[in-house]
């Protein structure tokens, strides 16, 4: 799968997914009261899923794990904090719990099971290795520009399985040419491919981006096949991720969508984060883009048996804060992003991405 990023340039890091060098931390969508007939757990863990996670605490307390309450999945080759709900009769038998890749490090009364998605975002803390002489300054200008601008929401290789393909058996369960009966697993792989056809268009888009950085309006158009005067209005937006008319977009970081009627207005509003455009996980009852918009994304635009929605395409890295350890040659990143974003996104504009 080619992904573009938006800085044309070549830096060189080591970076390890481990979980001396990658820490995730969950922001609760809101505070936890104190009451109620759950126990919410802040829990640290390392070298296992949330899956497994899970299923060590519930065998602990005798109790299913869909009983059980969790806001988001997160990775297994980092140190993670994230927060779980479990019914809060437990909470005597949860103080005799051990266990050498668990800690719970508080616990906390409330009055709802904790539910996918209540999280405002995860807080990212990575090192990069072997930043040497003036790879430092260049990580210093990329992050400089990301801090200001953004960076392309693309998912992350984790979402499409251990050999990056599970995306093809969800497209072979939508055209028919494989069977799985199990519901779950099969909406697990039909999601995988929507999130591919995803960012397939989100590529293409950058790639639309890159090309009005170097060309006109009318040569661009002719590269994509696009109709005559149908980017008129883009190359001269602030945004290096350029608008087109019929772009559906968000609020940001929340709120409804509406259509691009206004490039003008809309290009501004998006280079002051107000707003963002937000790309097609293709299925039912989505909102589909218009004009130019609809015309790119109509590839992507697959009929598959699944709800649908729209995504952010472009999210803002909030919070950074670095420190470069001379001596160690490290580079050490602190930053946060929306809940469903990746931290590979960051670590691939900073090391530079295909262009």
């Amino acid at each position: 799968m080619q992904l573009i990023y938006p800085l044309n340039v070549k830096n060189e890091f080591v970076f390890n997914s481990s979980p001396r060098d990658f820490t995730v931390e969950e922001i609760p969508l809101y505070e936890f009261t104190g009451e109620g007939e759950h126990l919410v757990l802040q829990v640290r863990k390392k070298e296992l899923t949330t899956w497994e996670m899970l299923d060590v605490i519930s065998n602990h307390v005798g109790i299913r794990r869909r009983d059980m309450g969790y806001a988001g999945l997160k990775d297994k080759h980092a140190m993670t904090i994230q927060y779980i709900s479990l019914p809060a009769k437990f909470e005597e038998k949860l103080k005799a719990f051990s266990h050498d890749k668990i800690k719970i490090l508080s616990m906390v009364l409330h009055n709802n099971k904790i539910r996918v998605g209540h999280l405002k975002g995860n807080r990212f803390k990575i090192r990069l290795k072997k930043v040497l002489g003036v790879q430092k300054d260049k990580l210093d200008s990329v992050l400089k520009w990301i801090d200001e601008n953004g960076v392309p929401n693309y998912f992350g290789n984790q979402r499409f399985g251990t050999d990056g393909n599970n995306w093809e058996d969800g497209k072979k369960l939508i055209e028919g040419s494989l069977k799985i009966r199990d519901r779950k697993t099969k909406e697990f792989l039909m999601g995988a491919y929507q999130s591919y056809l995803f960012n397939q268009w989100l590529s293409k888009r950058m790639e639309l981006s890159h090309l009005l950085e170097k060309f006109t309006e009318a040569e661009t158009e002719q590269v994509l096949n696009l109709p005559k005067g149908s980017l008129k209005g883009t190359k001269s937006q602030p945004n290096f991720f350029k608008l087109v008319e019929g772009d559906v977009m968000m609020h940001y970081p929340y709120g409804r969508l509406f259509t691009v009627e206004n490039l003008e207005e809309e290009a501004k509003r998006f280079a002051e984060k107000d707003i963002a455009p937000a790309g097609l996980l293709p299925g039912k009852k989505t909102k589909r883009a218009e004009g130019t918009a609809g015309l790119i994304e109509s590839p992507f635009a697959e009929e598959i048996n699944l709800n649908g929605a729209r995504r952010y395409a472009w999210i803002q890295v909030t919070d950074i804060k670095k420190t470069y350890i001379e001596e160690k040659a490290h580079y050490e990143l602190n930053f946060v992003l929306p809940k469903g974003s990746y931290a590979t996104n960051v670590l691939d504009v900073l090391r530079g991405g295909e262009a």
